[in-house]
């Protein structure tokens, strides 16, 4: 029998692997055949998603070969004014969603940091293409240079940080220790999806 004082002693690994001990002793419980059924159904969606993916490079790499034939080299745009203003209109909701998650600390920020450095590459790789051979053109790359390239930069790199934070959290409570690459995070509740319940169903 465990003492609380010896509990209170252990390591969040030690802690962790107890967990993991108790639940094998617990054995799968009733729930087994449905848990099964789950990660068939997971795996099935997984390969369609994979195919739809792939299908999508193969038709995306044609249709950007058609364009690279058939646009013309310069092309007078209609709708200019509602394309850049609606584009910044979103990157300002963006930029406005994005600081209202970092202040309340709401895990929805990756997925803004993620948007907003999307959406600033876009607006420098669009500023600079579009104004190339206008008087605007050095503008418009000193703006991308300066501003626009390193903010993403910086958004990006705060998604990956707490990406890897979360990856470390969960994989602290099932008993591992450090922080692995990004690239080697295993998608979170698809391999363990009974762990990752209990994990967040825990009492903060």
């Amino acid at each position: 029998m465990f003492e609380i004082e010896e509990l209170r002693r252990m390591s969040p690994q030690e802690r962790g692997a107890l967990r993991l001990a108790l639940a094998e002793l617990d054995g799968p419980g009733p729930a087994a055949a449905i848990a099964a059924a789950a990660v068939t159904s997971r795996d099935r969606r997984r390969v369609i998603v994979l195919a739809v993916i792939i299908i999508c490079c193969v038709v995306l790499a044609a249709w950007i070969g058609v364009l690279a034939v058939t646009l013309p080299r310069y092309y007078r745009a209609g709708g200019w004014r509602g394309a850049w203003v609606g584009f910044d209109i979103a990157l300002l909701l963006v930029f406005a969603a994005t600081g209202w998650a970092a202040w309340r600390r709401r895990q929805v920020l990756i997925i803004c940091l993620t948007v907003l450095a999307t959406l600033l590459c876009c607006d420098a790789w669009f500023d600079v293409v579009l104004d190339a051979r206008t008087p605007g053109f050095l503008l418009s790359l000193l703006s991308a240079l300066v501003i626009e390239l390193p903010l993403a930069a910086l958004a990006a790199a705060a998604a990956r940080r707490l990406m890897r934070l979360t990856g470390a959290l969960l994989g602290q409570f099932q008993g591992q220790s450090g922080q692995l690459p990004l690239r080697h995070i295993p998608l979170l509740g698809h391999a363990a999806p009974g762990r990752l319940r209990d994990l967040l169903s825990r009492p903060g």
